[in-house]
C-alpha cells in the first residue's frame, strides 16, 4: 500500500487500484493481446480476462514511497516486441504517476507468448 500524505490529509493506494491501472495501460498498447498469467497449479499460460488481469503484474514497494512493476503479457504475431515493450512501460509510467501519483521507479515487461 503506498501512502500519500499533503497539508490536506492522507490518502491509501491499495496494490489492487495499482494492478487495475497498470494493466488497464498496458492492454491498451498496440499490439498487445492481454496480460498472461498461469493457474496456481503451474499449468499452462493463458490469456486473463479483464476482471483478473491483475494476477498478471506484480507490485513491489520502495522504501522511498515509489513502486516496482513487473507486467506479464501475451502479444500479437509478427509485431516489434521490443517497441511494444518500449511502449508498455512508458504509458504505464506515465498513466500511474498521473493518475495515482505514485511515482514508478521500474517497469520490467515479460512477454509470455505470442498469439498468431
Amino acid at each position: 500500500m503506498v501512502n500519500i500524505t499533503n497539508d490536506k490529509g492522507s490518502i491509501s493506494i491499495t496494490s489492487e487500484v495499482l494492478t487495475y491501472l497498470a494493466g488497464d495501460a498496458a492492454t491498451r498498447c498496440f499490439g498487445v493481446k492481454g496480460m498472461a498469467g498461469r493457474s496456481k497449479e503451474g499449468g499452462p499460460l493463458q490469456l486473463l480476462r479483464r476482471e483478473s488481469m491483475s494476477k498478471g503484474i506484480e507490485v513491489s514497494f520502495n522504501d522511498d514511497g515509489s513502486i516496482n512493476l513487473a507486467l506479464h503479457i501475451g502479444v500479437d504475431y509478427g509485431v516489434n516486441m521490443a517497441a511494444v515493450a518500449n511502449s508498455i512501460m512508458s504509458e504505464v509510467k506515465y498513466k500511474l504517476t498521473k493518475s495515482a501519483g505514485v511515482p514508478v521507479k521500474c517497469v520490467d515487461v515479460y512477454i509470455d507468448t505470442i498469439i498468431g
